[in-house]
């Protein structure tokens, strides 16, 4: 399904509602972030008031994860405050006013407090994360939020290749992008893709 396919899907199943929230999952590299991005920019070109939520403002903070011994794990399903993600998506499924959330920050690596406010004007938000679909006891909550559900899988190959490009980019040599991508990343994306519950539209791109 293309974006502008996707929008008009959206705008048809959230007519009538107060507020209509979309889980967009994959794996990381699957180009969640992208997508939602697009989606917003249409909407609003249609009139209609959207917000990005994204799980990686949830993040543990280095210190705790370090204290852990998980920081080289960053990422994985274990280094998320789950419950406070959780307590946000609930409150924001109730459509209280003026919800803050967090943000993070992929440049310094640290996820920001409060860095955005969510309002009743938000009519639409389109949550993107690695996890939202996770068939795992501790993501479960998370499925009676959706309103619909999205799946973004273009592949291991694509996948590894932009797991590797992402760490390039950040100023790694090739040694260390891949031992980035290929310690951590690539395992988190299998895991994505084979404990995932199906989605109600799946994305091969």
């Amino acid at each position: 399904m293309r974006p502008r396919d996707l929008v008009d899907h959206i705008i048809r199943r959230s007519d009538g509602h107060r507020r209509f929230i979309i889980a967009i999952a994959g794996p990381p590299g699957a180009g969640k972030s992208t997508l939602s991005e697009q989606l917003v920019t249409m909407l609003k070109t249609r009139s209609i008031q959207s917000r990005i939520i994204s799980m990686d403002g949830f993040h543990l903070e280095n210190s705790i994860l370090e204290r852990l011994g998980i920081l080289d794990r960053k990422g994985s399903p274990t280094t998320f405050d789950v419950p406070a993600f959780i307590q946000v998506m609930k409150r924001l499924a109730a459509y209280e006013s003026d919800v803050a959330i967090p943000k993070f920050d992929r440049k310094k690596d640290i996820s920001i407090e409060r860095a955005s406010i969510v309002s009743t004007q938000d009519k639409i938000l389109i949550v993107e994360g690695n996890y939202l679909l996770l068939n795992d006891k501790q993501w479960a909550e998370l499925q009676n939020i959706w309103d619909e559900t999205v799946f973004i899988n273009p592949g291991m190959e694509i996948l590894e290749k932009r797991l590797i490009d992402r760490w390039l980019s950040y100023g790694m040599d090739n040694e260390s992008a891949q031992k980035r991508a290929f310690g951590n990343d690539i395992p988190n994306a299998k895991n994505v893709i084979e404990n995932s519950l199906p989605a109600n539209i799946l994305i091969k791109y």
